[in-house]
């Protein structure tokens, strides 16, 4: 590899001295920097509401995350109607209608035991809930943000844990969905889970999930994570209907939204 002499230097009239570079140039180097700087930035928030920032960009959004539970709009966590372009059975497109909020609450009755068990170790602030619908109104998800009271390494643990161990793939860590009365909902009870998912944030002191379900009530009795249920030739009950990817379309849609609300408040803070 070789490299050519510097634009400054030109053979006919080297005194042996360095020229001074020109206004323009200067001016474009200025202009390279600036948008070197931008792009750097914007790098680091579109690797952070993708998931993927380094350990640094992921404590400065933490501090900024743990705040937001009580100062968001319900409307920006939970938009009263969500698009899921390709997030169907076969790149189908979806929308979601909102059909019912619940009062933030604790997480005393609103997980089974053995599930509060598991997230115990990062504690419980706040629990956010809302339940969907799909535009045929034959399915229901609720999709929860559980703010928690870990720091960075508890919610780093847990994560961990959950993906060693398998936890958000077992049926008796299901969520609750929330059975909303006088709603689509108002049957959707703990025997109507059919497929659920759930992620351990670790730039966020939240956990993220969503359970679906049949609006008409029925018991199912062998539901089935959405990872396994998305998968090509799944023959499930769960997989069949499209309610993996009715749980799955939904969490990522309402996780990247909780992502793009705490860029902004960062932003806003610098």
């Amino acid at each position: 590899m070789t490299f050519a002499r510097p634009e400054t230097y030109h053979p006919e009239t080297h005194d042996g001295t360095r020229s001074r570079p020109s206004r323009p140039r200067r001016l474009t180097a200025a202009t390279c920097v600036v948008l070197g700087l931008g792009l750097i930035g914007g790098a680091v928030t579109g690797s952070w509401l993708t998931g993927d920032a380094d350990a640094d960009g992921d404590r400065g959004n933490f501090a900024a995350a743990e705040q937001l539970w009580h100062s968001v709009p319900v409307d920006q966590l939970f938009p009263r109607t969500l698009d899921g372009e390709g997030a169907g059975p076969g790149g189908a497109d979806r929308t979601w209608t909102r059909i019912a909020v619940a009062p933030d609450t604790g997480c005393e009755d609103a997980f089974d035991p053995l599930l509060r068990k598991a997230l115990a170790p990062v504690g419980c602030l706040r629990l956010l809930r809302a339940t969907y619908t799909d535009a045929t109104r034959s399915h229901v998800t609720t999709v929860g943000l559980l703010f928690t009271t870990g720091d960075f390494a508890a919610m780093a643990s847990l994560k961990s844990r959950f993906e060693r161990e398998g936890l958000d793939r077992r049926t008796d860590l299901m969520p609750l969905p929330y059975a909303a009365q006088g709603t689509l909902a108002d049957r959707f009870g703990a025997g109507q889970r059919a497929s659920w998912t759930l992620s351990v944030l670790t730039d966020a002191p939240v956990v993220v999930y969503a359970v679906s379900g049949f609006t008409d009530g029925r018991t199912i009795t062998e539901p089935e994570p959405a990872e396994e249920a998305m998968k090509s030739g799944a023959t499930t009950a769960p997989a069949q209907s499209g309610l993996g990817h009715e749980a799955q379309g939904l969490a990522d849609r309402v996780e990247r939204g909780f992502r793009k609300t705490v860029a902004s408040a960062v932003d806003k803070a610098s």
